[in-house]
């Protein structure tokens, strides 16, 4: 190419070494390129839990909208963060390979109780603005009590540290991306089948525009089929129930052998009763329907 691709991606720690790892992953290519800081409607409003901002897409539209003016040629984002129905004009030209998309429970020493269940003690604060989050740990954890928080991995690792929460909840892939020292706080790795992670939790997408080929070509190399092919399954789900952050849904999909293993849980609403189910199925097609079936029985 005659010039750096534009790579577009918000500004938290998290948001830049997701760009970085892609630039990078680039450059090994041989193809240059350079990062543009966005800010989003969800960096600006950081007053609000995700669940009470209005709309969809507040981590990515801005984003994808100088995707579509041509001023960047590429935009990295978590996968999870992107609606599932995308813009007309875009699409999605490369699936990274899922790093750890386990939760983390990270509790403060004066949080801990190792008779109870996670270790977690009776009437614990626990800061997390996840609606899929918050109606997991309250159906197991009824005794708990929820306080949102915001801000970025460290700032929220910072908070619990300064004794606003006895405990938060995050993705084990940004702690273990930026590596983030967790000294002095007790580590509690909650695998799906104890809390389901969201669909396409840990996986980056890079998302370019439909007829850009010479720019969907170079990005082809950070590709794993394996990956979309188990986010595929997720994210169709989240489509299929018209879910967006605002929605209480895990889904988690594991290729075993000849067969799909997928976990799920689904609640209405955050505070309300939380479906959980083990399914597998042989097809993709077949697990989505099955997952659906499910959820609109109950």
């Amino acid at each position: 190419m005659s010039k750096p691709l534009i790579i577009g991606s918000r500004g938290s720690d998290l948001a830049l070494w997701q760009a970085n790892f892609v630039r990078d992953s680039l450059k090994q290519h041989g193809i240059a390129s350079e990062i543009q800081i966005i800010h989003t409607k969800g960096d600006r409003i950081q007053h609000l839990s995700l669940d009470k901002i209005e709309g969809k897409g507040f981590f990515t539209k801005e984003i994808e909208e100088a995707l579509i003016q041509g001023l960047i040629d590429v935009a990295v984002h978590s996968h999870k963060d992107l609606e599932t129905t995308p813009p007309e004009d875009l699409i999605i030209a490369a699936v990274s390979q899922r790093a750890d998309a386990r939760e983390l429970l990270l509790i403060r020493p004066e949080g801990i109780d190792a008779q109870q269940t996670w270790s977690l003690k009776s009437g614990a604060v626990v800061g997390t603005s996840s609606a899929r989050r918050k109606s997991q740990i309250i159906h197991q954890r009824p005794d708990v009590h929820l306080a949102d928080i915001r801000g970025n991995v460290p700032t929220r690792i910072q908070k619990l540290r300064d004794g606003h929460f006895d405990a938060i909840l995050l993705a084990k892939a940004g702690i273990d991306r930026l590596q983030c020292s967790l000294d002095g706080l007790h580590v509690v790795v909650l695998d799906s089948n104890e809390l389901v992670p969201a669909p396409a939790q840990g996986a980056l997408a890079i998302q370019c525009r439909k007829g850009d080929e010479q720019t969907i070509q170079s990005v082809q190399s950070l590709h794993d089929p394996r990956t979309a092919e188990c986010i595929f399954i997720e994210r169709s789900v989240l489509n299929r129930l018209d879910g967006g952050c605002h929605l209480p849904l895990g889904v988690h999909a594991m290729r075993t052998n000849d067969a799909w293993l997928i976990e799920v849980a689904h609640a209405d609403l955050w505070n309300m009763p939380v479906r959980r189910f083990t399914l597998r199925a042989t097809l993709a097609h077949e697990a989505i329907e099955e997952i659906l079936a499910f959820i609109n029985k109950a």
